[in-house]
């Protein structure tokens, strides 16, 4: 109980100190949320989405899951792109990966854990999809940091075939979908090389 207790005073502190740096900040905070950007990032606790882009609460909207993946057939993730395309009209949508992810290591080593290793599936084909050039790596450290890579790129587009996403650009709707990864290491984020503003750059 004494470890719970001691997250409620650090709330109350956050809150206190929040309210100190900016008096206003709660009372506008409560009247709406208008973020420009969707984060779809990992659960990995070491990948805090606000903290790592400096964005404070209210900024960035955010759906988190194991290996940050994107399915055509998981109505919680698909509800919180629809939500924020919808109604928040975000602009950006952020696909973030990480180094040293463990649900992409078990993939690429096809460990059995349990009900997760259905969720991981989808990373399983990513890495025999992509088996030759992960093959041409040295060693397991090189071929999982790719394949952390190679994850995220294909679930940005995964992403951008969704009804939502590519309903958005038909309706000339300002989107653009981004494909990033986050070094634990050293803590810097790192563009992939896509950035996708229309179906027709998806294809």
């Amino acid at each position: 109980m004494r470890q719970l207790n001691e997250l409620l005073e650090n709330n109350r502190a956050w809150a206190a100190e929040a309210t100190r740096r900016d008096p206003d900040f709660f009372a506008r905070l409560a009247r709406q949320q208008s973020p420009e950007y969707l984060w779809i990032g990992c659960s990995d606790s070491r990948v805090p989405a606000n903290d790592i882009v400096g964005l404070l609460p209210g900024e960035l909207f955010v759906h988190r899951n194991v290996a940050n993946v994107v399915l055509h057939t998981d109505l919680n993730c698909l509800s919180v792109v629809q939500f924020a395309v919808d109604e928040l009209r975000v602009r950006h949508i952020i696909v973030c990966g990480h180094y040293g992810c463990g649900g992409v290591l078990a993939a690429l080593r096809g460990d059995r854990l349990g009900l997760v290793d259905n969720w991981l599936r989808p990373i399983q084909d990513v890495r025999r999809k992509y088996q030759a050039e992960l093959d041409a790596l040295p060693d397991e450290s090189a071929r999982h940091q790719r394949l952390c890579e190679l994850n995220v790129l294909e679930q940005v587009r995964n992403l951008g075939h969704t009804t939502v996403v590519r309903d958005a650009w038909a309706r000339c709707q300002s989107l653009t979908l981004h494909g990033w990864i986050y070094d634990i290491a050293d803590g810097l984020l790192r563009k992939l090389g896509i950035c996708v503003t229309s179906e027709d750059e998806l294809r």
